[in-house]
């Protein structure tokens, strides 16, 4: 089932699958909702999984940005509403693990725990600098390349020794979208992670937290989750040894076992 919601002028596409109690779904950039596909065939026997394009992508509306990791939560907030959806727990991968925690720091009474997965709470310059590149590399590449070059960042090194049709289908899937992002909504997704910072109010949050992140991601490295796990109080810290920065998709069934896990207690 899709459907919209109105937030700031812009609609804002998602879809829901399964039943029980809420579970809100946040993609990071470029990605919509349905990249969860492989966690929600599990989440789905527990929960009502609320799977959203965010601003900038998929069905949603592209504005020209920039956006904020602010505004974007507003525009969950606004799915959550149009829903009738009082509290829920949620779910960020790494821009949408940017987007929870503002919603735990702007509507503390909306979230009732949260895994924040991949994710930071400010970039160094070096990530600045990546994410800076990317939007350039974006316009002079072909589809396909750029896909190549995204999976150089966000998988590790393990998986390409068993992985590399995986990550060839994916290839082949960016080069055949009928959809692509425009490149309004990916420099503005994209804006709105170079500049999200919540160092100073991490302390503010006192909901269930669970931080998962790879070891070998150089993407959103451990470092940055580590600050994280040291400003939230009782968050707890799941580490993939020998994961990247989507070891939610290098290590699926761990990754679903512990966040399902996690979500089933709090």
């Amino acid at each position: 089932m899709g459907n919209y919601a109105e937030s700031s002028g812009a609609k804002i596409y998602f879809q829901m699958r399964g039943q029980g109690d809420p579970l809100v779904l946040i993609m990071g950039f470029g990605a919509e909702g349905n990249v969860w596909e492989k966690h929600v065939v599990e989440y789905e026997k527990y929960f009502n999984c609320i799977l959203i394009d965010n601003r900038g992508v998929g069905l949603s509306d592209q504005p020209i940005g920039p956006y904020t990791t602010n505004m974007m939560a507003d525009d969950t907030i606004a799915v959550m509403d149009h829903l009738g959806i009082e509290k829920a727990r949620v779910a960020g991968i790494s821009m949408g693990g940017a987007i929870t925690q503002q919603l735990a720091l702007n509507y503390a009474n909306r979230v009732r725990s949260m895994a924040l997965i991949s994710t930071w709470p400010r970039f160094n310059n070096y990530a600045k600098t990546v994410y800076e590149s990317l939007k350039k590399l974006r316009v002079t590449s072909r589809a396909d390349d750029f896909m190549e070059l995204l999976q150089l960042w966000i998988f590790a090194p393990p998986f390409y020794e068993n992985g590399m049709n995986d990550l060839r289908l994916g290839q082949e899937g960016a080069a055949s979208n009928l959809n692509p992002q425009t490149q309004e909504g990916f420099e503005g997704q994209l804006d709105a992670c170079i500049h999200h910072d919540t160092v100073s109010r991490l302390s503010e949050i006192n909901i269930p937290t669970l931080i998962t992140v790879g070891n070998m991601d150089i993407f959103t490295p451990p470092e940055f989750s580590k600050v994280l796990h040291k400003g939230i109080k009782n968050s707890s810290y799941i580490s993939f040894p020998q994961e990247g920065h989507v070891h939610h998709w290098e290590d699926l069934e761990k990754f679903n076992r512990v966040t399902t896990e996690f979500f089933m207690q709090n």
